[in-house]
């Protein structure tokens, strides 16, 4: 065994150390540029930090910031295990290729692997910050052999029948906030009221009209060909402050009446020198009443909300494509997906959606939505092709279904309660 320990040897050594630095360089900042917040690194780029504006530059084309690291890297991972090699079978024979394996394993696994890895994501925006501007001239450097790498990775994968998008990133902004919201809740630091707010603001973009507004069925209507009498006690009477007025059929909606516009129409006669009561049956009430407001079912939340309040209005009937009547929408319906059910002292109470049974099965209305159910139970039952609990069962059997019919599907039990016509009314649900 040769143990003459020369010039070479150390000048060895030290290129060997110098390469496990440059290692773990490239390591801790592919953690870090991966890790790092760009919200977070945004607002330091708006203060000033060139670092910060660095990063965000290079973290655009992710590929590209990825394909550099790892070639650097890889280059300098096998040339400091190729000269450690080298070395010490210079000073121990053919063994020194089982030592350099081995001492190079733990040396690149501690200092140029968890080290590195594991200081840069305790803070990834600060070290991504300070290695942004080294990594951009690398990049620009191997840039020609990266994209060359790319080239071939990309044909290879278009022979196997693979098909990729350069231009596509792997998540949405929106999913990343969704998933970071569903960390901090597990964690406890974000409140499942907190999380159901901020996801229902983020979601009115995916959702329309249709899924949350109140079926024709349901809306509260009055015939304008009813004397004025009628039609104001029907108004006081309300718990709503709009309501929709028809002519002849309820499909002919021809204003929308306000309580407020009719109480000062009746208070303009009564106070005038023969005015009383019976003056009241002398209000026009299409004079008053304004024009309907009719919207597509298909319009996303966001921009009904946005259009509302454009027009200074809370109040819009729902057509289909055909035009007609489907139901109604208003922006406190919208508002509602957010913060959740708004009740005031004239609202009726409403009964309880969801009850646990002894038993254990929970008692759901079949007119509660899906999304509600899923907000409030933490569940993930599709509301893609329907939107109530009841619609679910319908579109999954294939059939309106007989009360005392039990269904398993998505991983859980539906059992038909109440059937009222062709409406199911009410179900028992339990996971399975």
């Amino acid at each position: 065994m040769t143990t003459t320990l020369d010039a070479a040897f150390w000048i060895s050594a030290g290129a060997i150390v110098l390469l496990l630095a440059l290692s773990g360089f490239f390591s801790g900042s592919e953690t870090a540029l991966t890790a790092a917040s760009r919200a977070k690194l945004r607002a330091k780029a708006d203060r000033g930090d060139a670092g910060a504006i660095a990063a965000l530059d290079i973290t655009e084309d992710n590929e590209r910031l990825i394909g550099a690291l790892l070639l650097g890297n890889n280059v300098v991972n096998i040339s400091a295990a190729s000269l450690a090699t080298a070395v010490l079978t210079k000073i121990f024979g053919p063994s020194g290729v089982a030592v350099a394996t081995l001492g190079m394993t733990i040396l690149v696994l501690i200092f140029s692997e968890v080290l590195p890895k594991t200081y840069a994501i305790s803070n990834p925006e600060k070290v991504a910050s300070k290695v942004s501007r080294l990594i951009k001239v690398l990049i620009f450097l191997l840039s020609p052999v990266v994209a060359i790498v790319r080239m071939i990775v990309w044909g290879i994968l278009w022979v196997c029948g693979m098909r990729t998008d350069k231009d596509a990133h792997m998540f949405s902004i929106h999913e990343e906030i969704a998933g970071a919201l569903a960390i901090g809740t597990s964690e406890g630091t974000v409140q499942k009221e907190d999380r159901d707010r901020l996801l229902g603001a983020l979601d009115l973009g995916n959702r329309t009209v249709e899924e949350i507004m109140r079926h024709r069925s349901q809306i509260e209507m009055i015939d304008v060909e009813d004397d004025s009498g009628e039609i104001l006690s029907a108004v006081l009477a309300s718990p709503h402050t709009r309501l929709p007025l028809y002519k002849g059929e309820r499909e002919n909606v021809v204003g929308v009446i306000h309580a407020k516009d009719l109480l000062r129409a009746v208070e303009k006669v009564a106070r005038r020198e023969d005015g009383n009561l019976a003056s009241v049956a002398e209000v026009d009430v299409m004079k008053v009443a304004m024009k309907p407001y009719f919207v597509p079912e298909t319009t996303p939340l966001d921009e009904q909300m946005r259009e509302f309040l454009k027009r200074r209005t809370h109040f819009a009937l729902v057509v289909d494509e055909y035009g007609d009547l489907k139901g109604l929408i208003t922006l406190e319906d919208i508002l509602e997906e957010i913060v959740g059910e708004i009740t005031d002292e004239h609202d009726p109470a409403a009964p309880v959606p969801l009850k646990r049974s002894e038993a254990g099965d929970y008692l759901v209305e079949g007119a509660m939505t899906i999304r509600d159910l899923n907000r409030m139970m933490d569940w993930s039952l599709p509301d893609e092709e329907a939107n109530t609990v009841a619609g679910l069962v319908i579109h999954e059997a294939q059939l309106i279904p007989s009360q005392g019919q039990v269904f398993s599907f998505h991983g859980f039990r539906f059992e038909v309660t109440g059937r009222k016509d062709n409406r199911v009314t009410t179900l028992k649900i339990r996971p399975l």
